[in-house]
């Protein structure tokens, strides 16, 4: 997912969070967007005005360009202009002003003014939160058809944990971009059930030790994201905790046999499968109960490792409305193994991916790779994000179902 060529006014209020927005606006324009900011009185005393002018590359609005302005209109103008607004942090003072449609600066005056999606990111003490006024006015928000997202729980400003935080930049980035896409793009998955797995799996040695490999859970998570923003009802079954930025059912598992259970429980339930997880080949046949001691002398030390049952294998050949995508993490032969697997698992798609390199694979923010479908066509994949590789894996997904 991007936003190119997207125009995004970022509303920034008065809380202690706005000094974290020049991060914000970089990574709008990272992907690709352009961003002009409105900075409230209140937000001036925790951000600096030249820091935001010089990573939007656009002079930021205040109430002070009203005045020397007077003759421009520049919340019509900057509401014709974007393409979304976002409010962060939005503050229970601007939250009430544009609950009540009040515009007694430029802030809430773009706010009243626009048809496009606004989304809200409150962020205040929890008190204030809590309290019925604001809660009253959050409603409203959602009911006047704005976005409201939940503050975190975490560190305050008065110096305890408690709920009223805003999320961090990256969060709120992708919860824009999650949003937007869902809202405003073609849903080709839905009413489809999405199952993703992640990670490595884990299998223990002793309490202390285990077999495992490098996966990281990334590109999982990645599809999980893309799926939903596809329109899909996502279940995620991960050995990993990754943050997770969509509404999804999330299944926790350690091991192997774990893995395959849960897999084995909701298969049935889901249109498609995207087997993401890397499941150890091998556990150990007898794990310790107790950790293994190192014993005077020993120079080594030798495992019995046993085989894993073979995941995709295992599961009842799939309804005909079903589709079964899997991954071919390969170091050689890479297109000859993964069609192997397609033909030798029954796949409906197989995803080969070179691993063992520095730039792409495992633990890395970058994969490439073909995509090799049942009926022999190719779709081969060049060097790019997880993120973005995920979005065309589900586009191809969707191509090929004619979705």
């Amino acid at each position: 997912m991007n936003l190119r060529d997207k125009h995004i006014l970022l509303i920034i209020t008065g809380g202690i969070a706005a000094y974290k927005m020049p991060l914000l606006v970089r990574l709008f324009i990272k992907a690709g967007a352009e961003v002009k900011v409105v900075v409230t009185a209140a937000a001036q005393e925790f951000v600096a005005v030249k820091s935001l002018a010089i990573v939007s590359q656009h002079p930021v609005y205040t109430d002070q360009y009203l005045q020397t302005n007077d003759a421009d209109l520049a919340h019509l103008d900057l509401t014709l202009w974007a393409d979304l607004i976002v409010v962060a942090p939005a503050t229970a003072n601007t939250i009430a002003k544009a609950a009540q449609g009040l515009a007694d600066n430029l802030a809430t005056t773009a706010i009243l003014a626009t048809t496009k999606p606004v989304y809200f990111f409150p962020a205040m003490n929890d008190q204030m939160y809590q309290q019925p006024a604001t809660q009253r006015n959050l409603h409203q928000l959602i009911a006047d058809g704005r976005q409201v997202f939940e503050p975190e729980t975490g560190f305050l400003a008065e110096g305890y944990q408690a709920k009223g935080r805003l999320p961090e930049p990256a969060t709120i980035f992708n919860l824009v971009v999650q949003t937007y896409w869902r809202q405003t793009q073609p849903q080709p998955l839905a009413g489809k059930r999405v199952l993703v797995t992640a990670g490595g799996t884990r299998e223990a040695i002793d309490p202390v030790r285990y077999v495992s490999n490098h996966s990281s859970g990334k590109m999982g998570y990645a599809l999980a994201t893309a799926a939903y923003a596809a329109g899909a009802e996502v279940t995620l079954i991960s050995s990993v905790a990754r943050p997770l930025t969509i509404p999804a059912k999330v299944i926790s598992v350690t091991s192997a046999a774990e893995l395959m259970a849960q897999i084995q429980a909701e298969f049935s339930q889901q249109d498609l499968l995207l087997m993401a997880a890397a499941p150890a080949d091998f556990r150990s046949a007898q794990p310790a109960t107790q950790k293994i001691k190192k014993q005077a002398g020993q120079t080594d030390l030798t495992l019995t490792l046993t085989k894993n049952p073979d995941i995709l294998a295992s599961l009842p050949v799939a309804h005909p409305d079903q589709f079964v995508a899997g991954f071919a993490a390969e170091t050689e032969n890479l297109l000859t193994n993964a069609q192997t697997k397609l033909t030798k698992k029954h796949l409906d798609l197989i995803i080969a991916n070179p691993v063992g390199r520095q730039d792409s694979g495992f633990n890395v923010d970058q994969n490439q790779g073909t995509l090799l479908f049942r009926d022999g066509h190719q779709v081969t994949l060049p060097l790019m994000t997880k993120d973005l590789m995920a979005t065309e894996i589900i586009k191809q997904i969707c191509a090929y179902l004619k979705l």
